[in-house]
């Protein structure tokens, strides 16, 4: 649960940028967003890692 509630933390810190770049035009924002989405995206694979492993080891007991 705590990579889950990792990927709601960078979700929350996105809005923030979003709305400065997108809204007031910050470039320095648009910076950040890509650098909070390089991290999301990190973030979601080791979740999806996580999940194929789990999934093997309930396939590998039998359930």
């Amino acid at each position: 649960m705590e990579k889950i509630n990792d990927l709601h933390k960078i979700l929350d810190e996105m809005k923030v940028d979003i709305e400065k770049f997108y809204d007031k035009g910050q470039n320095a924002a648009g910076t950040r967003l890509r650098k909070q989405l390089n991290e999301l995206r990190k973030k979601a694979a080791e979740i999806r890692k996580d999940i194929q492993d789990e999934r093997v080891k309930r396939k590998s007991e039998g359930k």
